[in-house]
């Protein structure tokens, strides 16, 4: 009996570990939540410089109450397809807790309703890529129960390029003149001064 009695809570604690290790599905969350990026269609975004306003709300289609649960939303800066190609790190996956699709964050705001706006300034370390917003909403455990986008299903349109810091900016280059210079004035008087040696050593 006792072993019957093992075995059962055994078999329970699998199945919990077996429903709870796969996480929340994004193919389980309504489409709830309307999205819209303002961006200058062919204009290409650098980071640290240029930015983009982001705006949502709820999608009133929905019957009154949906959005009941919803504590507060994350919006995420997200790789579109072409930028996913031959990227295993960025892959798309259903389970969201493995779904690299959307790896940077753009701010958490405690969920309103309508009139939410934010404008963010692209930051540095966003890699050159084509990109896409997406907004979830999240119960009281910090659960995805909703998202919106600014794109459609396949994500090809409303879409923008981000162009990443090149590495090189004008104080190092400045820097690295100076030292060069110093460098070959430290290297004349080097010379000058074992020539002066060179020379007083034969007159003695």
């Amino acid at each position: 009996m006792a072993a019957l009695e093992g075995f059962l809570v055994a078999s329970f604690l699998l199945s919990c570990l077996t429903s709870t290790s796969y996480g929340v599905s994004f193919s389980s969350l309504q489409k709830t939540i309307v999205v819209s990026a303002s961006h200058q269609q062919g204009k290409v975004l650098k980071a640290g410089e240029d930015k983009i306003t982001v705006a949502w709300s709820y999608n009133n289609s929905f019957p009154a109450g949906t959005d009941s649960a919803y504590k507060t939303v994350k919006l995420k800066l997200c790789y579109a397809p072409i930028s996913q190609q031959d990227r295993a790190w960025r892959k798309t996956e259903d389970n969201l807790e493995k779904d690299k699709t959307c790896l940077h964050n753009i701010a958490s705001r405690p969920y309103s309703h309508s009139n939410n706006n934010i404008s963010w300034t692209v930051e540095r370390d966003v890699p050159t890529a084509t990109y896409f917003i997406r907004v979830y909403a999240y119960n009281s455990a910090d659960e995805e129960v909703a998202y919106g986008q600014n794109t459609d299903a396949h994500k090809t349109t409303n879409l923008f390029q981000v162009e990443a810091v090149s590495g090189r900016h004008a104080s190092l280059d400045i820097a690295s003149v100076c030292f060069s210079a110093f460098s070959v004035v430290s290297l004349i008087g080097f010379f000058s001064l074992e020539k002066r040696k060179a020379k007083s050593s034969q007159q003695k």
